[in-house]
């Protein structure tokens, strides 16, 4: 089992750069696969980022697309997602979501262990 914590979320301008973070707690961190979503008010879940076991292999969504980076430190337990280029529709909460059974994948029904989430609120 793991815990994941985010932090790194608060207000920025339009155009502007935020860095998420997620802390996971427990053991073989390098095991699971790790993902980013948001989920804006009166919206949806969305698909952000995700990441492999081994950082081979990062997928994104579309809207996110060339302008945010998921990476993964094994040793340290964290995730991030580098966000570049700012909008204000980027405005969410975002959680980072994480699961041992699969090497990686945007499904969030597929991920068994969430964070609390971080809001990030863009102002245009």
């Amino acid at each position: 089992q793991v815990q994941l914590v985010e932090s790194g979320g608060g207000l920025v301008q339009a155009g502007g750069s935020l860095r998420l973070s997620c802390a996971a707690s427990g053991r073989t961190f390098s095991n699971y696969a790790l993902g980013w979503f948001r989920q804006a008010a009166g919206k949806e879940r969305e698909f952000v980022a995700a990441i492999s076991r081994s950082a081979g292999s990062t997928y994104y969504g579309d809207s996110v697309k060339g302008r945010f980076i998921i990476s993964r430190d094994n040793p340290v337990n964290t995730v991030y997602l580098q966000m570049n280029s700012l909008k204000p529709e980027d405005t969410a909460v975002y959680y980072c979501a994480a699961d041992p059974k699969v090497a990686v994948t945007t499904i969030p029904r597929r991920y068994n262990y969430w964070g609390q989430g971080t809001q990030v609120t863009v102002s245009s």
